[in-house]
């Protein structure tokens, strides 16, 4: 299975550089030299690539890949997702942390059991983690805090709201 672990923002310099807005927690792994990540451009065809160098810049990473020798190749990418195979991925120690990938597909039920959608995908905003919910083919956003959120039963397939009055109604 693949996960996202960065998005190509645009090239850098003329040698192949590539700006990567990262999505992972551990880009010290997923983009140490050597690495190999699946990129999917826009319209594109998938392509693995190999990391030759990242370092940090202004709050991205700068990553030069062997299959990338310059900034034309490098513009052909923009945009790109950048993904890693879950299967490399550390567990983790801390039974209140999840991967993404872990939670989406999950089902969502209230405190009394009644389900109320799927979990599509955990986004990532500036103001923290949100779930994002198919319920009944609308999409419903629920902040992700264990005030709202106070049950993640992976194993079990499932997540446990207790929202808010009006949170998760549709209009």
């Amino acid at each position: 299975m693949e996960v996202v672990v960065g998005r190509v923002a645009k090239a850098h310099g003329i040698t192949g550089e590539l700006a990567v807005d990262v999505r992972t927690d551990s880009p010290e792994q997923r983009f140490a030299v050597g690495a190999v990540v699946l990129a999917r451009p826009r319209g594109g065809h998938p392509r693995e690539l190999t990391v030759a160098a990242a370092r940090s810049h202004s709050g991205r990473l700068l990553v030069r890949f062997d299959q990338v020798p310059d900034r034309t190749a490098a513009e052909e990418l923009r945009g790109a997702l950048l993904l890693g195979d879950t299967a490399d991925l550390p567990p983790t120690a801390d039974p209140d942390e999840f991967y993404d990938h872990q939670l989406e597909g999950l089902r969502a039920e209230l405190t009394d059991g009644t389900a109320v959608g799927t979990v599509l995908e955990v986004v990532h905003s500036p103001g923290g983690e949100l779930l994002s919910l198919d319920r009944d083919g609308k999409t419903v956003l629920v902040p992700f805090v264990r005030a709202i959120v106070p049950v993640v039963d992976v194993a079990g397939g499932r997540v446990v709201l207790d929202p808010p009055e009006g949170l998760l109604d549709i209009e």
